[in-house]
């Protein structure tokens, strides 16, 4: 039986500010305890038109929005979004705007982006960072768009798709980059980040 590794030895509670199952499995891979707390944010108010500087903001919103909730305790928001010629593709409004936004994917590399706010509620510290990822979509046919618009899973992700234990993943040809980021969770990053707040 495998036996979960802990070498972050967190003396507080730890909070993901996020309802997404996909983030708290890729958390859980730390082999910590923590709460869930999703913030109540708009996401469609930012004020940059960068797309790295919009999910850094929308990330610390949701971590300073939770922070509210507790006294004493770490706090991670996280915000991903899809960036294709210099615009975002948010989540689709319907079926219709899933296959607009899945036609304009097909065979080209867009980019996806997710900000990372870790928050110390206690002291008020916080680090903010994101990451980058290029993804290429091979070229994909009306049917099989409609087929996956079908099972509804598309409706809930930016972009229109999701990688992970999703049709979505025969869509993607290459990966430059952290392949953790397009399931919406660097843990790569967000575990230095955590060392770094607790140090």
């Amino acid at each position: 039986m495998e036996k979960n590794i802990n070498l972050l030895n967190i003396n507080k509670e730890l909070v993901l500010a996020s309802a997404s199952p996909r983030r708290q499995k890729l958390l859980k891979l730390f082999g910590v305890d923590f709460k869930i707390s999703p913030a109540e944010i708009d996401e469609d108010n930012f004020s940059s038109t960068l797309p790295n500087e919009i999910v850094m903001e929308l990330s610390s919103k949701k971590a300073l929005a939770v922070a509210e909730k507790f006294d004493d305790a770490i706090i991670i928001g996280s915000d991903t979004i899809v960036w294709l010629d210099g615009k975002l593709l948010s989540k689709p409004a319907d079926e219709a705007d899933a296959f607009r936004i899945l036609s304009e994917l097909s065979g080209r590399t867009h980019k996806v982006f997710t900000g990372i706010t870790v928050l110390d509620s206690k002291s008020a510290k916080i680090l903010n960072d994101f990451t980058e990822t290029e993804v290429t979509f091979r070229e994909i046919s009306d049917e099989e768009k409609l087929a996956y618009i079908a099972t509804g899973s598309p409706m809930d992700k930016a972009g229109a798709y999701g990688i992970q234990d999703d049709f979505g993943a025969v869509f993607v040809k290459k990966i430059t980059g952290c392949y953790y980021n397009i399931v919406g969770l660097p843990v790569s990053q967000l575990y230095d980040l955590l060392k770094e707040i607790i140090s």
